[in-house]
């Protein structure tokens, strides 16, 4: 059994023989003030990720991804930021009424975050051998000179040429790529059993992308981790992802295993998307590019948030928001764990 401090006194046990998944979102929604009106920014999320399975969610900027991982890791600006409902669990513990002090135990410790934009996330005044080693002397007292000590050892283990060397340099002394990896290796240092990776691999040219991608599948299987994969890119997550989560608006639009979503899309918004992939059998032809722009989030469209940019719309999509449906095939059967929330999903699956 682990237990975690309880500052109001004795512990709270979580459960080694638990076996629901590692972290269960359920129902979420986070809404933010604005001068503008009340953006809903996530309307009602639910997903699930167990020990060593890759979950990716995907959408477009605006979409929810980044601000439910925010939710997640309890870093949401509050105010102008709120949850007004949902439950996220963490091995069968709502995250969401623990104590703050109870959170921040979790935080960094059993799960962390990958920032995507690792100039601006690392402090430019202090080494990065010292950030990586704060971990270590903040959560389990270590000294300076065995915090320095482990700070190498894990520039080592995410492969820093020269660790040793390079432990006391500055982060603009490194290149996107490895200033990359020691975002890696921060979230690594107490290694957490779940690691969100917001957009890892932005800017990034695209041989460095499939080297960090590579890597970060590689300690996942050493460490049997959680993996939550946040992009906007379908082709990063071809290869590492298990299963795929669509959002658009703040809703998951589709879910389902990676290669059934690559193999057969069931929504229009997901087809859309892989549409738009460069390919090399359509050399030469123009990129294909859905229509319009995602909804302001103070005024989402009434009905399904993708119906005026959607080539299937009809009628009932301008009115009745779709339930996320369990998808089957022609004959009936149920796909396990597919779901698709478009009134037409047939059409898109089976068509």
């Amino acid at each position: 059994m682990t237990t975690i401090d309880n500052p109001a006194g004795g512990t709270s046990a979580v459960e080694e023989d638990y076996n629901g998944p590692l972290l269960e979102v359920r129902d979420l929604h986070v809404e933010f003030h604005t001068r503008e009106g009340v953006a809903r920014a996530v309307n009602g999320v639910n997903y699930t990720v167990s020990e060593g399975e890759t979950l990716a969610v995907l959408g477009e900027s605006g979409s929810g991804k980044s601000v439910t991982a925010q939710a997640i890791m309890g870093i949401l600006d509050m105010p102008p930021g709120r949850i007004p409902k949902g439950e996220i669990r963490y091995r069968g513990r709502d995250m969401l009424i623990m104590s703050p002090e109870e959170r921040r135990k979790l935080r960094g410790a059993k799960i962390a975050m990958i920032f995507q934009d690792a100039l601006s996330s690392l402090n430019p005044v202090l080494s990065v051998g010292y950030q990586l080693g704060e971990m270590f002397r903040v959560h389990q007292g270590m000294s300076k000179k065995d915090a320095k000590a482990k700070a190498i050892e894990l520039m080592d283990r995410v492969k820093i040429p020269a660790a040793a060397a390079r432990v006391n340099d500055y982060p603009h002394q490194f290149s996107g790529g490895m200033r990359q990896r020691i975002m890696i290796a921060m979230a690594l240092a107490l290694e957490p059993d779940l690691i969100i990776a917001d957009e890892p691999t932005t800017a990034l040219d695209v041989t460095v992308q499939a080297q960090v991608m590579e890597l970060l599948a590689e300690l996942q299987r050493e460490y049997n981790m959680g993996l939550i994969l946040i992009t906007h890119d379908l082709g990063v997550v071809a290869d590492v992802a298990d299963k795929i989560a669509v959002m658009y608006a703040g809703r998951i639009v589709e879910q389902a295993s990676v290669h059934e979503v690559y193999k057969r899309p069931a929504h229009p918004y997901t087809k859309g998307l892989l549409e738009s992939i460069p390919r090399l059998d359509r050399k030469g032809q123009d990129l294909y590019a859905i229509k319009g722009l995602p909804p302001n989030l103070t005024r989402i469209p009434s009905g399904c948030a993708f119906s005026p940019r959607c080539p299937q719309a009809q009628d009932v999509c301008f009115t009745d928001i779709p339930a996320l449906h369990t998808v089957t095939e022609r004959d009936g059967t149920e796909l396990p764990d597919r779901g698709s929330a478009c009134h037409f999903w047939k059409e898109t699956l089976h068509g």
